[in-house]
């Protein structure tokens, strides 16, 4: 009989010492795995950037307007997704993203962070869909759709108010 808990001893060892192995693994998956998830967001947000910056470069450009002609089926990159705020346009000439976020400030009737908004539209809170709102926040601001009260708090531009170039001088 000593034999046998002998034997189940050893066997307890070994599996303690592989159990030990397995969670150190599991560890360094776990930093690798944050590593990666952090250069993901960082990716993501750098992406978001550039598509903010030539949107801007484009709407800033004065291209000589063209005959009308067919349509053409090009690339969508330079394509103006916010057009400026005149008085009396509905939020039907915003693309789907941006008639959400202007709809959930039209719903809380009060200012809000991109944090809360993210949320609100169902993105949830992670940085790089926080930030993702925040530009089109800042784009909706720039474009007159939104005014920014204060660093980061946005509301809908009011009926009676000009809208003016808004959010121009905001770094953003």
């Amino acid at each position: 009989m000593v034999s046998l808990l002998e034997e189940l001893e050893r066997r307890e060892a070994a599996i303690r010492e592989r159990v030990s192995e397995l969670r150190l693994q599991v560890a360094e998956l776990s930093d690798q795995l944050a590593a990666f998830e952090e250069m993901l967001s960082q990716v993501e947000v750098a992406r978001m950037v550039v598509r903010e910056v030539l949107d801007d470069a484009a709407a800033d450009e004065q291209a000589p307007r063209e005959e009308p002609g067919p349509p053409e089926t090009g690339s969508p990159i330079g394509v103006v997704t916010v057009p400026p705020w005149e008085p009396g346009m509905g939020v039907s000439v915003l693309s789907e993203g941006y008639r959400d976020v202007v709809g959930v400030l039209q719903a809380a009737g009060r200012p809000m962070r991109s944090k809360a908004v993210s949320v609100a539209i169902g993105w949830g809170e992670g940085a790089s869909k926080v930030e993702s709102v925040r530009a089109k926040l800042k784009r909706l601001a720039r474009r007159g759709w939104l005014t920014e009260h204060s660093p980061g708090l946005f509301a809908l531009t009011q009926p009676g108010e000009d809208p003016g170039p808004r959010g121009a001088d905001s770094g953003g």
